[in-house]
C-alpha cells in the first residue's frame, strides 16, 4: 500500500521559504501571486494492506518524526 503525507506549516506560522518564492515569482514577472506557502510531500511504500492499520501506522510516523506538530499540520492519503 502507498501512503502520501502532505506536511504544511500551520496557519499563522511564518513561512520564510514561501515568502522567498513569492518574491522570486514577482521578480520573474508573475505579479498576481499574493502569497505562497511551501511544504513537503512524503511518499511511503508500506507492507501493511489493511487501510485502517496503515493509516494508524503513518499517523504514528508523522507524530514521532515526519512532522513537527507544534508548527506543522499533516494530511495522509492512502492509495
Amino acid at each position: 500500500m502507498k501512503a502520501r503525507v502532505h506536511v504544511m506549516l500551520k496557519t499563522g506560522v511564518l513561512d520564510p521559504q514561501g515568502e522567498a518564492v513569492r518574491h522570486a515569482l514577482g521578480a520573474l514577472g508573475f505579479d498576481g501571486v499574493e502569497a505562497v506557502r511551501q511544504g513537503k510531500v512524503i511518499e511511503l511504500d508500506l507492507a501493511e494492506t489493511d487501510p485502517a492499520k496503515a493509516e494508524a501506522e503513518v499517523k504514528a510516523m508523522c507524530e514521532k518524526l515526519l512532522a513537527n506538530t507544534v508548527i506543522e499540520r499533516y494530511e495522509i492519503a492512502l492509495d
